[in-house]
């Protein structure tokens, strides 16, 4: 049996074809962004593992979601091995389903307020429940697309009424409190099967792009450094929230504020790895992945009949 690699983005995965190749797999890419999907016959045999991004829109793949949710329906139904799953799917692409899963877990998230539409009376009435100042990102983003900062309700008040705030895919958008952290960094703590594999801290100084892939760094500037210690209870938290929701391969982002609590606010399940970090790192992620997906295909059951 091999592996089946479902994503939309080949310039993320250079990383992790190498330690596919370099662990001995066998691995075929699916470049879900539109295609057939025959629902009469089963899928082929082996471990799925997904890597639908919800940034997959910015970069032209509108279908690519929608294809994707079809395609996980399929494989789920027919009993195969899936790493990130059709739930994990849903968590990447709502922000507003990740602070409510978060809450459910008892971790502790920025203020924030949904709102459906860009009205500029339902985001004027949104923001006045959030402390100033505050973002505005899509419920649907990645890569920090979207975002906008606004230093008081009347500047985001302005911007919705002269219809700025466009961009969002699915319609649906965040208010949130801007925390200002004591530094300017925010903390990614990465999960590989379940536990935590090693958190980097992130410098936020020059914006809301984030993203630690090669491919997001063309100048070759790098905003991570390794992070020695963790709370120990908040990586427990991550942990429980990732056996809880499927969530195989993942990563947390939380900031702390200036009377120190740590608020979460981001739950990736299209993670990437750094390559500056994979070099100082106590274990590589793409390595950690490709040990997990040799794991999942040494238990992953052989289906009895095909069709």
């Amino acid at each position: 049996m091999q592996v089946h690699v479902l994503h939309e983005n080949p310039a993320w995965f250079g990383p992790f074809a190498q330690a596919l190749d370099e662990a001995g797999l066998t691995w075929t890419d699916w470049h879900l962004d539109g295609g057939v999907v025959d629902l009469d016959d089963p899928p082929p045999e082996g471990v799925f593992w997904s890597r639908m991004s919800a940034s997959a829109g910015t970069r032209g793949h509108d279908r690519a979601i929608a294809h994707t949710r079809t395609v996980l329906d399929w494989l789920e139904a027919h009993g195969r091995r899936v790493v990130n799953g059709r739930r994990a799917l849903e968590l990447e692409v709502s922000k507003a389903a990740q602070h409510v899963a978060l809450r459910a877990m008892g971790i502790d998230t920025p203020r924030t307020a949904v709102i459906v539409g860009d009205d500029p009376q339902n985001v004027a009435e949104a923001a006045g429940q959030v402390p100033a100042p505050l973002v505005v990102k899509p419920n649907r983003g990645g890569t920090g697309a979207g975002v906008r900062w606004f230093a008081d309700h009347d500047a985001l008040a302005a911007a919705a009424a002269a219809g700025e705030l466009s961009g969002s895919p699915d319609g649906v958008w965040l208010v949130q409190e801007y925390v200002t952290a004591p530094q300017p960094l925010i903390t990614r703590v990465e999960l590989v099967a379940g536990q935590l594999l090693y958190a980097v801290d992130v410098d936020t100084s020059t914006g809301f792009d984030l993203c630690p892939a090669d491919a997001c760094r063309p100048d070759g500037g790098s905003l991570f450094t390794l992070r020695e210690h963790v709370d120990p209870s908040l990586v427990a938290r991550y942990e429980g929230f990732a056996s809880q929701h499927g969530l195989e391969v993942v990563a947390f982002e939380h900031v702390e504020t200036p009377d120190g609590r740590l608020l979460t606010y981001d739950v990736n399940t299209n993670t990437n790895y750094n390559a500056d970090i994979e070099v100082v790192a106590p274990r590589s992620g793409p390595r950690a992945v490709a040990q997990l997906l040799r794991a999942a295909l040494d238990d992953a059951p052989v289906a009895a009949v095909s069709g």
